[in-house]
């Protein structure tokens, strides 16, 4: 386990000599004239698994919002591969960046090759109404990384729920972006889907350089799959980097409000949640 998690660190110091794919400056924003998301600071590099993590109302979904440019920032600015994304087209961004949302909307009477073609609408001129060669090509290449062939012709409302997902997740990399961003994409989902989604997520990151943002409620899978882990709390990111430099006792404290106990697994770094502080302080002074 030391020597993979050498590796890692040896593989993100090689990333971190070439410029940031995104950058985040003194991000703020909301949805009214009240700030939810404080001063932002972030960088991410071509092939970075960066997730979010914090308790509810921490501001999680928000900053990926912010981020996918669905929401226009209060103050600061978002970079991607150099440009301010707020001022750029959004068929530009959609060509760069994906995000597939917590719930994403079935529609009625679409097979999932139909939802998996929309994916190529920002890279198509306006005038063309049927996809191109290269648009067949990149539509098969998303339905074959999803492992969603058989299902090609199934229209997605009978679809179940990891095979849903595994569909909006196509028509995410059928734009054939270059940044991914997931709010929290195993929510729904049974414990045999959650990792069968996050390994092909793993698979896309290591193989396709795919850089990924996430969006996990569960802190455990963010420490298996990610990179780097951003804390966040009222707004603000509290701490950010690597799983065993963030997840320690002290802050999973602070920002979850538990006691826990990190444990070395098979699968790496997890934490082992004790009791809330406010049961502990309950157990020390009585009720």
């Amino acid at each position: 386990m030391y020597k993979q998690n050498l590796k890692l660190k040896t593989q993100n110091s090689k990333l971190k000599t070439s410029p940031p794919l995104l950058e985040v400056h003194a991000l703020s924003g909301g949805y009214t004239s009240e700030s939810i998301i404080r001063g932002i600071d972030l960088t991410l590099q071509t092939g970075e698994w960066l997730s979010l993590v914090g308790a509810n109302g921490s501001g999680k979904s928000t900053l990926l919002r912010l981020l996918s440019r669905i929401l226009p920032p209060q103050r600061g600015k978002v970079w991607l591969e150099g440009k301010v994304i707020h001022e750029q087209p959004a068929h530009w961004v959609a060509q760069r960046l994906a995000i597939l949302p917590q719930q994403p909307t079935v529609p009625a009477g679409l097979s999932v090759r139909q939802l998996v073609s929309l994916g190529r609408i920002p890279h198509q001129p306006w005038w063309r109404w049927e996809l191109s060669f290269t648009d067949r090509q990149k539509v098969d290449q998303a339905i074959a990384q999803t492992r969603l062939e058989s299902l090609s012709d199934r229209p997605v409302e009978h679809l179940s729920g990891g095979e849903r997902q595994r569909a909006f997740l196509a028509l995410a990399l059928a734009q054939d972006p270059k940044v991914l961003l997931l709010d929290e994409p195993t929510t729904f989902l049974d414990l045999r889907y959650q990792l069968e989604l996050l390994e092909l997520l793993k698979e896309l990151n290591h193989q396709h350089h795919l850089t990924i943002i996430t969006v996990l409620h569960d802190v455990n899978l963010a420490a298996r799959y990610s990179d780097r882990i951003a804390m966040l709390k009222q707004g603000v990111i509290t701490t950010i980097g690597h799983p065993e430099e963030v997840l320690t006792p002290t802050n999973l404290a602070e920002v979850f409000g538990v006691q826990a106990t990190i444990l070395q697994t098979p699968v790496g770094l997890q934490i082992c949640p004790l009791s809330s502080e406010v049961q502990h302080f309950h157990s020390r002074d009585g009720p």
